[in-house]
């Protein structure tokens, strides 16, 4: 939040906003997949331990230069390129290592769900806070703090008590990224559920990058303002992840990917349509809530049904749907916006977005029939597993 209104206080550009945020997600595509590989051959919790220290390097760089009032958009399109760097090997590991925490299998769409709690529950807080320490001391003090935060986390992950990591044997990089490759494509469901949040994240998540002229610009507000939207859009997500977290199924979410992926869409033309903050406010709860549904859905499937010796490509791939086109959403989005304006380039994005989720909808018969046998294996479907047995056992001839 603070490198967006600061960017935005020093250049009052919707193109510069987009550039930065193009600067911190492109790592994501570019090297997502080759992450991916090293993230299945590499200890998970020690690539963990490597990212968060160098996260904690970039944020006390950001706050050496703001603090000492010599930053430029250059300085934060560097460092953020760097961020980028890092994600493309953290996000994937994080998504990766949260099966080897969860000790049952049945436990892990609750626990997928609750680590998105505690993510949205920090992303409700954090802007709250951030709205108030740039209206009183700058964006410098905001960088500082998330540096500061990082140590909370390196000190958990060295608390943890893990199974003693056993390294697998591998082939090369590249054969392996192709056989991570040919895996996703070679399986419906998974391309399908990643296709959707691909476009998702391409043409509907800019409204983040673009959210400091909607609080600025349109909504004639301040940094205090810029903050309670980015709140508001977390108390959403909050609520959409602790929802996720008490159901005690995986079966269902298909249909809930679908459902939540066009209340986005429809909720980012609402939003662009509002000049009243109250009316932004309410509207972005329910942005929040559906983005996080899909979301946090998406993973669930795609954790329940991969297999684990690629688990960490698959991620990877993850990582690039969900932040790796993201970038170029968000470039796409500033110069749009140059031209027709904010509110019509969120309006244009949730029409897509609703379109693509009319399109998986449509898929959804196919994808279970395909994801059916997996829940089967697995014990999701108890019943049907015995059916099935039991239709095995009528059809065999009688012994003589």
């Amino acid at each position: 939040m603070a490198t967006g209104w600061l960017v935005y206080r020093l250049t009052h550009s919707a193109l510069l906003l987009g550039l930065v945020s193009f600067a911190g997600q492109i790592p994501i595509l570019i090297l997502g997949a080759v992450a991916g590989v090293w993230v299945d051959r590499l200890n998970r919790h020690r690539v963990l331990v490597v990212t968060q220290i160098l996260s904690m390097m970039q944020s006390f760089a950001l706050a050496a230069l703001a603090l000492s009032g010599i930053i430029r958009v250059i300085d934060v399109i560097l460092l953020n390129l760097f961020q980028g760097t890092i994600n493309a090997f953290d996000m994937p590991a994080r998504q990766a290592f949260v099966v080897e925490m969860v000790e049952t299998r049945e436990d892990l769409p609750n626990a997928i769900a609750l680590n998105s709690s505690l993510v949205n529950a920090a992303r409700l807080v954090g802007p709250s806070v951030a709205g108030l320490l740039i209206a009183a001391v700058g964006e410098g003090y905001c960088f500082l703090l998330d540096g500061f935060s990082y140590i909370a986390v390196i000190a958990s992950l060295f608390a943890m008590s893990l199974v003693p990591w056993t390294p697998r044997a591998h082939a090369s990089v590249r054969s392996e990224l192709r056989e991570g490759w040919n895996y996703v494509l070679g399986f419906r469901p998974i391309w399908a559920i990643l296709l959707l949040l691909s476009v998702v994240s391409l043409v509907g998540m800019p409204y983040t990058a673009l959210m400091p002229i909607f609080a600025g610009g349109i909504l004639h507000g301040g940094a205090h303002t810029f903050g309670f939207l980015m709140g508001a859009s977390g108390v959403g997500a909050l609520i959409g992840a602790v929802s996720l977290a008490a159901r005690r199924s995986v079966l269902g979410l298909g249909r809930l990917v679908a459902l939540m992926a066009a209340g986005f869409g429809a909720s980012l033309i609402a939003f662009a349509a509002s000049r009243q903050l109250w009316l932004s406010l309410l509207v972005l709860v329910v942005t929040g809530f559906s983005f996080m549904q899909q979301m946090a859905s998406s993973n669930t499937i795609l954790q329940t049904i991969v297999e684990d010796q690629k688990r960490g490509r698959v991620m990877s791939f993850y990582s690039m749907a969900f932040q790796g086109v993201a970038p170029f959403g968000s470039l796409i989005a500033g110069a749009v916006a140059a031209r027709i304006g904010a509110p019509h380039t969120l309006m244009l994005g949730g029409s897509i977005c609703v379109a693509g989720a009319a399109l998986f909808a449509w898929q959804l018969p196919v994808l279970r029939k395909l994801i059916r046998p997996i829940y089967v294996e697995k014990g999701i479907i108890p019943e049907l597993a015995r059916g099935i047995h039991s239709a095995s056992v009528l059809q065999e001839p009688p012994e003589e």
